[in-house]
């Protein structure tokens, strides 16, 4: 059975009121997106800013209220739960943030802001289990325990991480949605992060969410991965093979900016004209036709379905073979 499956998941936010009482218009942020995750499995969900990858992974554990749609954790669908009954099970999904300077209180110690979720959920007889819980939290993420004592503004980047890492893993959640968890930091400490989700996701079994823009670090992550474009899914499948031999236009052309090391490479840099159309008035057909290098004359009328191309691989785009 899949942890979490994700299920024609709508997120529109309303934004204004057209003239003499016409409809209202709305951002389709998400739009009618499915998909699942298995327990320790990491699926990366990737695209440019603006796509919606943010708002489905906030979605996808109810930090934002979805329009429509079903969202089965362990079974249980958590978008009819009231807040009471979801509370309840909060504590088998949590979030690692994308700040690691604006997501922890500046006016907290380490001890603190990790011990808040241990009493909240009630997982610790007394005291002195707390701070041994605290201890070895912040020694699985790489942190000396003396460490519980200080505040945030004396740590640096990556370190603040791992204390966001460690305040996440408190509770013992089954599923973490990672977003964008390692854009802010250096590129080496980038890796020491991604090394030490990966050895977290095999000591402890837990499943990823990893939301990011940058498709190499996305690749070396995930067993699979999902492609985002203005709210919907273009294009998903296992990582290696999605990386290999893109179906889709634009996770090629996303592909083609990932930095190489060989200065000789002969790889072709694919530029998309224009921006990313409005969310608000998306374009009629494929959503991707007015960038796409080869588009043709039915893209522009005929919206391609998610199709599958090969076990496990899905594109929605008609002339992916």
């Amino acid at each position: 059975m899949n942890l979490l499956e994700i299920q024609n998941l709508k997120v529109h936010f309303p934004v204004r009121q057209r003239w003499f009482g016409g409809a209202r218009e709305c951002v389709r942020a998400v739009d009618d997106v499915s998909f699942s995750i298995a327990p320790g499995e990491t699926v990366g969900l990737v695209g440019e800013s603006g796509c919606g990858k943010t708002t489905l992974g906030r979605a996808a554990i109810r930090l934002i209220e979805p329009t429509s749609g079903r969202i089965v954790f362990e079974g249980e669908d958590i978008a009819a739960m009231n807040s009471k009954e979801l509370r309840a099970r909060r504590r088998r999904f949590q979030m690692i943030f994308q700040d690691p300077f604006g997501s922890l209180d500046p006016r907290r110690t380490v001890s603190d802001t990790i011990g808040e979720a241990l009493d909240i959920h009630r997982l610790v007889p007394d005291a002195t289990a707390r701070r041994r819980r605290i201890d070895a939290l912040l020694q699985d993420v790489g942190l000396d325990p003396s460490h519980a004592t200080r505040l945030p503004h004396e740590f640096s980047g990556g370190q603040r991480q791992r204390i966001g890492i460690a305040r996440a893993l408190a509770v013992e959640p089954k599923l973490i949605v990672c977003d964008e968890a390692v854009s802010a930091l250096d590129v080496s400490v980038q890796a020491q992060i991604i090394n030490l989700l990966q050895d977290l996701q095999r000591g402890h079994g837990i499943a990823y969410l990893f939301v990011a823009h940058d498709l190499a670090v996305v690749r070396h992550i995930s067993h699979r991965i999902l492609v985002m474009y203005l709210g919907r899914i273009v294009e998903s499948g296992p990582a290696r093979e999605i990386c290999r031999a893109p179906r889709h236009p634009y996770t090629r052309a996303l592909l083609s900016a990932v930095p190489v090391v060989d200065p000789d490479s002969k790889r072709q840099r694919i530029l998309l004209a224009g921006d990313v159309p409005s969310p608000i008035h998306p374009p009629t057909g494929c959503p991707f036709h007015p960038r796409c290098p080869v588009a043709e004359a039915r893209c522009r009328s005929e919206v391609p379905p998610l199709r599958d191309l090969a076990p496990g691989l899905r594109a929605a785009c008609h002339l992916a073979k």
